[in-house]
């Protein structure tokens, strides 16, 4: 099955960004971020669902994923009104051969993701 895509929201340097409104959680599905880098990338998970969940950002599986052997990183977003935020993502260590990042998102798990695609300082 396909997983669901989350865009970017991109920061711009020296500048603000308005608060996203984040891609709605598909739980069934989980996501994919068509990644450039991964150290430019910051995620923000919510949780509305009434327990704890768990994100797992997915190991790569192959180059650039150099330190794949890590494993993936599971991150616990609090119940009923949690917000995590969760980044920057090593590319060495998260990035898919085609460049993306897959996050899977526990069963039961409401609420939104957004990725965040941070600037290079200027």
């Amino acid at each position: 099955m396909a997983r669901t895509a989350v865009p970017y929201s991109n920061w711009v340097a020296n500048s603000s960004l308005s608060d996203p409104a984040g891609t709605t959680i598909d739980a069934t599905n989980s996501h994919t971020i068509a990644a450039s880098r991964g150290e430019l990338t910051l995620l923000r998970v919510t949780n509305t669902a009434a327990s704890n969940k768990n994100v797992t950002i997915k190991a790569g599986n192959n180059d650039p994923a150099w330190r794949r052997g890590q494993g993936d990183l599971t991150v616990t977003v609090n119940a009923t009104s949690g917000v995590q935020w969760i980044g920057p993502l090593s590319s060495s260590r998260f990035v898919q051969t085609d460049g993306s990042i897959n996050i899977d998102i526990a069963s039961g798990h409401t609420g939104t993701i957004t990725a965040f695609k941070m600037p290079r300082a200027t």
